[in-house]
């Protein structure tokens, strides 16, 4: 509650905010490409071989509509929510955590200023913006990737392939999964930002909050 309080008070943190917005996007853009490139393309054998083999020869191009919704809706946005919870949450509750063993956040309080406006809240901000944008890049690779490997590599009707896919996707199943992105961001950010909060004991407290952080926004 003190966190969604401070979306709302001044003075904002847009430093910090444009910072996390950097660190969570795009030095994430690697790993959830290759991340969502092999999603695509392990759905799209799945998906050839379900159709080829249980349905009939010459049916595959009609799994494209199946694997966009389920990349869409699904996948991409827990394989994304996975790989910013190990990698982001990690680094926050890591970060944080060093500065609440070293005091910092003791002498944030001695100074009047508010931990969790000026620490969780821009990180907070942060992660609710670009999960839903890291997801919606992991879509398009995906659905890409599932595309080549049918179309390119298996020699599926390209036409009738895309033409089922934009018949059948529709704006909710991607909002669906830009919404369960965004929830996924907050829940990351909130975790990550408390388990470091709480540190105590040292490198090693530090070690176990990070390892919690990922654990539980996992």
């Amino acid at each position: 509650a003190r966190t969604f309080r401070s979306f709302f008070q001044k003075p904002w943190e847009g430093r910090i905010f444009l910072q996390q917005l950097e660190e969570i996007g795009l030095r994430t853009l690697p790993v959830v490409s290759l991340t969502a490139a092999f999603g695509g393309l392990v759905f799209g054998l799945q998906s050839y071989y379900g159709f080829h083999k249980y349905i009939g020869q010459g049916t595959e191009a009609y799994g494209g509509p199946i694997i966009a919704v389920g990349l869409v809706r699904e996948l991409i946005p827990i394989l994304v929510g996975l790989m910013v919870a190990g990698r982001v949450g990690s680094s926050m509750a890591a970060e944080i955590g060093t500065m609440r063993i070293t005091e910092q956040i003791d002498a944030l309080f001695t100074l009047g200023a508010d931990s969790v406006r000026y620490l969780v809240a821009p990180r907070t901000a942060a992660a609710f913006f670009m999960l839903p944008c890291l997801t919606l890049f992991g879509d398009l690779i995906g659905i890409f990737c599932a595309q080549f490997y049918n179309v390119v590599l298996m020699g599926v009707n390209g036409t009738v392939y895309w033409r089922n896919t934009l018949m059948y996707l529709d704006l909710w199943d991607v909002l669906s999964g830009l919404v369960k992105a965004a929830v996924f961001g907050v829940l990351i950010a909130i975790i990550g930002c408390w388990q470091g909060l709480e540190t105590e004991g040292g490198a090693e407290g530090v070690g176990r909050a990070t390892t919690r952080a990922v654990v539980l926004a996992s």
